[in-house]
């Protein structure tokens, strides 16, 4: 009788091993039949049971096995890896240790605890476990990968990556090793690299869901949102339930113009997970970049509902309230300080003393922060500051958050006395390295738009903190001293009570542009219909807009317009807006939409078939106006009250053009329509606009960095005098 048991138990732990998991199940439930209590049938029947996913049944049967045979290792090391995948980690702990107590040579039980307490966020204490694993067996691949893991949690990149790189050279044909490389090389910006390794993994496994999704993740910040929207589809295929790859590709066809598809992945997204604030946000995007502000809002306050802990996604709302042609100030501005109040006054340490020389007349030390140290609109209006600062009153540090560095990064990093990384790098570290650096003046470039470092200011990491340029408004955080604009952008006595921090106003122009290096001879226009244009993103364009256009083209008859932006590769938007300029009598022959063009020269060529450019409202352009000034296209303008529909009024006066500056639409509509019934005066200004843009103040960056170091130097004292206050 008992050999027929134990040959029955061992050919049933054959058929296990085998995969033969119905024939095991029989014969261990014969066992059983004969010897209930037989722990061997019992623990081979509770594997079976785990094998099928029933791991209620698989750890009753188990700890039955243990209580029969109390010292049984293998037994332990099963049970705890059924509690484990059960989502009870802390017990699992419990049983590895007891297997441990009982064996402490078993080194993949130490890996098991290592997994275990990774669950549990304890990572320093499963790289202990770990590192024990390798020193009873140094030929474990999993062992290192797991140890990887949990480096990376620590956000210990380096040693991570190295660790994964080990695992493979023990096995190389691993997938998932592959996909934690690419992983820890996305975490310290070696996007390229974390490409290749990702391809790797899905050839190695093809079916490896998480690697095409992660594989899409990095090409969309590597800027080809085609390829991303190729990968994120190939982990649907594999898993159409994936809320976040139908919300990441919600995003990245956004990015290719692809709004309506967008819309829709996010849709599902939200379908399939609810409680998930992402595709929010990515919608809010999407509704934004094609005009439908009012939806857009509603989707960002959603958002918000979902996680009011997000910071980003109120940053989203707060800028997506610039758009709304009926938003008023007083709004915006709440909506900023709540900002404040519920994300960064937290942050702030109000007892923190700054050790700064307080020599009112030495060097100071300046430091800039933003994402768009790239081919971006910012830098072409930061890189005359930078080649013309003084750097025997200024020695100024780049504290780099770009995603994708390129020739203009490369430009700006030889203009900087010291550049630093931190886009892998933390707030609070990122604070450290600010402090440890005794930048006196340090300044936000960014604002709430994307890529934005605002919880890095919000720990007030320099004694004076400025925000400029890249954002045109408040960024409601009391941490952040000044905001650096001008007198007609600002004028003073009307719009203090909207910003937190103290408006700084330059004496001229608080902007200075980067004319292009290479750009297209000045072309004059002879016959054909007159041709309004305007290059600005859709979200600029509004149905208040939309009107004052109508009317003017309806006031100048046979004329045309000409609107460019990624948002006209995108049909539903080309009909939309189409379909509102139907409604107020203007037919579809008269407007041309055109989609986004890569090529700089292209670009700048495109001005060559407009005869006037119109600037939007609320929310002004700021680069598009600089260019159509500089490819001898004036500018007409809307002034309204505040920052964000100031920006023309500076920029044209500043170049000398203040008659094409409107105080109402009609005399907008005024201005424009005058301007096109007299071509012999428009041709005048396009033939001269050029040279007198770069006779202007506009260009003159020596100018203005004196003027930018001067407000350096008085904010300097200003923070000296009120720190030697009694």
């Amino acid at each position: 009788m008992a050999d027929s048991v134990d040959d029955s138990v061992q050919t049933a732990r054959h058929h296990f091993r085998a995969g033969r998991f119905a024939e095991a199940e029989g014969l261990y439930r014969q066992v059983l039949a004969q010897q209930p209590d037989q722990p061997e049938a019992l623990h081979g029947l509770g594997m079976v049971a785990a094998h099928g996913g029933k791991f209620g049944d698989a750890s009753d049967l188990i700890q039955r096995a243990l209580a029969l045979r109390p010292n049984w290792v293998e037994a332990y090391r099963n049970l705890g890896n059924v509690l484990h995948a059960m989502g009870r980690p802390q017990d699992a702990i419990t049983i590895f240790r007891q297997a441990i107590h009982l064996n402490p040579r078993l080194a993949m039980t130490h890996c098991d605890l290592g997994n275990a307490l990774g669950e549990v966020q304890k990572y320093d204490e499963a790289i202990a476990c770990y590192r024990h694993a390798i020193a009873l067996r140094p030929d474990i691949p999993g062992a290192y990968c797991n140890m990887g893991q949990a480096m990376r949690k620590l956000k210990n990149f380096e040693p991570a990556i190295e660790l994964f790189q080990k695992a493979i050279s023990l096995q190389p044909l691993y997938p998932e090793a592959y996909n934690n490389l690419a992983n820890a090389l996305m975490d310290v910006g070696r996007r390229e690299e974390a490409i290749a390794a990702y391809r790797r993994a899905i050839a190695l496994q093809p079916d490896l869901t998480i690697a095409h999704y992660n594989l899409g993740v990095a090409l969309e910040a590597a800027h080809q949102p085609e390829q991303a929207v190729d990968a994120y589809r190939a982990a649907l295929r594999l898993q159409p339930g994936f809320a976040d790859a139908h919300c990441s590709l919600g995003s990245a066809l956004t990015k290719c113009g692809q709004f309506e598809e967008a819309l829709a992945a996010c849709h599902r997204a939200i379908e399939i997970d609810p409680t998930n604030a992402r595709p929010y946000n990515n919608m809010t995007v999407a509704l934004r970049d094609t005009g439908r502000h009012g939806q857009a809002i509603d989707s960002a306050r959603r958002a918000m509902e979902i996680d009011p802990h997000d910071y980003s996604a109120h940053s989203n709302l707060i800028f997506t309230l610039h758009y709304h042609p009926d938003m008023d100030s007083q709004t915006i501005a709440d909506e900023h300080r709540k900002w404040g109040i519920q994300h960064a006054l937290p942050l702030l340490d109000p007892n923190f003393r700054f050790p700064n020389d307080r020599t009112p007349n030495r060097r100071l030390r300046v430091g800039y922060v933003s994402p768009d140290f790239k081919d971006h609109s910012v830098s072409r209006f930061l890189i005359p500051l930078f080649e013309h600062h003084d750097r025997d009153a200024v020695e100024f540090f780049c504290y780099s958050n770009v995603d994708r560095p390129d020739d203009y990064t490369a430009l700006m990093k030889r203009l900087c006395a010291c550049w630093r990384e931190i886009a892998a790098v933390s707030d609070q570290e990122a604070a450290h390295l600010v402090r440890s650096d005794a930048i006196d003046i340090l300044v936000d470039l960014s604002g709430h738009t994307q890529g934005n470092r605002l919880a890095l200011f919000s720990r007030r990491p320099a004694p004076i903190q400025v925000t400029y340029l890249g954002y045109p408004n408040t960024t409601g955080i009391k941490a952040i001293d000044y905001r650096l604009t001008d007198v007609l952008a600002d004028p003073p006595g009307t719009t203090e009570s909207f910003n937190v921090e103290t408006l700084w106003r330059l004496p001229t122009s608080a902007w200075c542009f980067l004319a292009p290096t290479h750009s297209p001879k000045i072309q004059s226009r002879s016959g054909g219909p007159i041709t309004f244009g305007c290059f600005n993103g859709f979200a600029k364009i509004n149905l208040n807009m939309i009107a004052i256009w109508a009317d003017l083209l309806k006031r100048v008859p046979g004329s045309r317009l000409l609107l460019k932006s990624i948002g006209a590769g995108s049909f539903s938007v080309r009909q939309r807006l189409i379909s509102q300029f139907a409604d107020l009598g203007v037919s579809s022959e008269r407007i041309e939409m055109r989609g986004w063009i890569s090529d700089p020269l292209a670009h700048l060529q495109a001005y060559a078939d407009i005869d006037i450019a119109l600037d939007t409202y609320p929310y002004h352009g700021t680069t598009t106006t600089c260019e159509a000034l500089y490819m001898g296209v004036p500018v007409v303008t809307l002034a309204g009250l505040t920052h964000v529909s100031r920006v023309g009024v500076s920029l044209i006066t500043t170049v000398g053009l203040p008659q094409l500056i409107a105080s109402t639409p009609d005399e907008y509509v005024s201005i424009a329509s005058a301007l096109a019934s007299d071509p012999s005066r428009l041709a005048a200004i396009r033939s001269t606009l050029r040279t007198q843009i770069m006779s202007s103040r506009l260009v003159d960056g020596l100018a203005f960095a004196s003027q930018v170091e001067a407000a350096y130097r008085e904010m300097w004292r200003n923070w000296i005098s009120a720190t030697l206050s009694p």
